[in-house]
């Protein structure tokens, strides 16, 4: 069909090499597909008649896609009425959180049931907290405190009492995860990992979070308002999608989902009945937990920590931990990966350290030769990998691996990795990008859903500086051009989620998902780049996005549909 809708930009930057800019671009609303790249001339002949719609001083490009993301959680656990107390968010000391603590009691009515999310023990120099140290904060409302990690939980006596446990002692421990108890056997208020954190901290979550479907809205338009117009769950369950169907449903609904299905739920490896249609919601994979986080001592890592003051105080313990931080034995994710293989799903891997990612390859280069995948476009995928080596990225790259980076690992926690917790060796090298992008695997950037802002230009400026936001430069060497840094939140994101046929760039039959941009990112100071170049708006389908009306419509929603959200998915496992 001809285009009825023509779009004008200072440039349209387009990501493709063979013609990376253009005057203007031509969509047919009907199927929200490009018709025509290329000059007002070229796109008029395309659109006859059409009047074009000049954005002025603004430069388009593809909608930034982040393709490591956990959207309902992140708002369930962020946004209002949950408190985020990320050093970044406000929080630099765990003096500022004890603060924050006292005056939330203070001020909260009695009833009033509280979550936290972002204890960061080694940035703010927070204990691993227990439920007698949250009883001082809060003595009598139920309580729970999220590690910035997402591997850990913290919860009050109050929450404890509320679980109902025989003489408050928890259940066995859950599959790949366990709880925290004292000599009695008693809970100390500590769950680690995705399971026993469900069933410490889930029934707590619902009464906190009356909305849940609404705190998601809100971490949509959060990703919106930084550009990002497609992403991912990575910790996607069966009891997610309604919640999910029913935010893509919404007339104004800014954002494409893939769903990664994580593989501790039985049905993991079956399809999925979607009533949305498969451009705006669709089940691409499924997700693994090899390690745990650098920022609580569980990564599978070959180096130690180094015996600083801030690691003592974040009772890290030193290791190096090496296999016994592996959630699962080799035999188990070669069963795993054996019984899922031949469904065809695509598997995303989370690993932050050098051991882990070993064997991680291991299994999948067994997993691929077995079933006769070697060479194949399998897009199988690892995740983080903030600690591992470059010829780690060479080996994952010549068996057809992707990687999907976490600059904000780099951009928060950089000075401290670099000769606070590791040796320079190690800690300067953290999130190698050029290592990634010099191996030739497609490489993208992710900001880990509730870890950290969604801020794809923020990422984009410190993989090309590799400076942090103290001003200190880190591992230089790893650098990466502003062209790739741009591609790792483009067209390799939408490799990676099985998307650059219609996602990634600005090209005729792609789909017409943009962000509008103050200033060309490719011409000013990359040094400053987040701050000189905002995000003006982002379009889907040719159509301009709007988020007043978009939570507006999820907010008219009977919350009680989506009660359940919060209490079955009030965990994940993160960076």
């Amino acid at each position: 069909m001809p285009a009825d809708l023509i779009i004008k930009a200072t440039a349209v930057i387009t990501m493709e090499p063979s013609s990376p800019r253009a005057e203007a671009v031509a969509v047919d609303s009907s199927s929200g597909e490009i018709v025509a790249v290329g000059t007002i001339a070229e796109c008029q002949s395309a659109a006859p008649g059409v009047a074009t719609t000049d954005l002025g001083n603004t430069f388009l490009m593809p909608g930034f896609i982040e393709p490591h993301s956990h959207p309902m959680l992140g708002g369930m656990i962020t946004q209002e009425p949950a408190q985020w107390i990320s050093p970044y968010m406000g929080f630099p000391t765990y003096a500022d959180v004890e603060k924050f603590w006292r005056k939330l009691d203070a001020e909260l009515p009695a009833d009033t049931p509280v979550i936290c999310n972002g204890l960061d023990r080694l940035l703010q120099g927070a204990p691993e907290l227990t439920n007698t140290d949250l009883d001082k904060f809060f003595p009598n409302r139920p309580v729970a405190i999220l590690d910035n990690s997402g591997h850990e939980a913290y919860f009050n006596s109050a929450l404890i009492a509320t679980n109902n446990w025989p003489d408050n002692k928890p259940p066995a421990d859950p599959e790949g995860s366990h709880y925290g108890r004292n000599e009695d056997g008693t809970s100390n208020g500590r769950a680690y990992e995705t399971k026993a954190i469900l069933a410490a901290i889930g029934a707590h979550l619902k009464k906190a979070v009356p909305h849940p479907l609404l705190s998601g809205a809100r971490w949509y338009r959060l990703m919106a308002s930084n550009g990002i117009t497609t992403t991912t769950e990575h910790t996607f369950q069966d009891d997610l999608l309604a919640g999910y169907e029913a935010l893509a449903s919404v007339p104004d609904s800014p954002l494409r989902m893939a769903l990664y299905h994580m593989s501790i739920e039985d049905s993991c490896g079956d399809d999925i009945a979607i009533s949305n249609p498969a451009t705006k919601l669709w089940k691409q994979g499924i997700k693994l937990w090899a390690d745990g986080s650098p920022w609580v001592g569980t990564i599978a890592s070959s180096f130690p920590y180094l015996d600083t003051p801030q690691v003592r105080a974040a009772q890290i313990p030193l290791g190096p931990g090496g296999e016994k931080m592996l959630n699962y034995s080799r035999a188990e994710l070669d069963e795993i990966l054996d019984t899922y293989t031949p469904k065809g799903w695509q598997f995303a891997f989370h690993v932050n350290g050098d051991v882990g990612l070993d064997i991680v390859l291991d299994a999948y280069e067994h997993a691929l030769a077995k079933h006769d995948l070697l060479g194949t476009d399998h897009r199988w995928r690892v995740e983080h990998c903030g600690g591992c080596r470059g010829d780690q990225f060479d080996r994952a790259a010549a068996l057809g691996v992707s990687i999907s980076l976490p600059p904000f690992q780099f951009i928060y926690w950089g000075d401290l990795l670099d000769g606070v917790m590791f040796e320079p060796a190690i800690g300067s090298q953290w999130v190698r990008a050029g290592d990634a992008f010099r191996s030739g695997a497609v490489v993208t950037f992710h900001n880990d859903g509730c870890v950290s802002p969604p801020i794809p230009l923020l990422n984009i400026q410190s993989m090309v500086t590799r400076r942090t936001p103290s001003g200190a430069v880190h591992g230089s060497n790893q650098a990466v051009s502003i062209d790739d840094a741009f591609r790792a939140h483009t067209v390799n994101a939408a490799h990676q989620i099985g998307r650059d046929h219609d996602l990634g760039s600005i090209a005729i039959g792609k789909l017409a998902d943009f962000v509008e941009l103050s200033a060309d990112p490719f011409a000013v100071d990359a040094e400053t780049l987040a701050s000189d170049v905002t995000v003006k708006g982002t379009w889907q389908s040719g159509r301009r996005v709007d988020l007043d009306a978009f939570l507006a419509q999820v907010e008219a929603i009977d919350p009680s549909e989506h009660g359940d959200l919060a209490h079955k998915h009030g965990a994940r496992n993160c960076c």
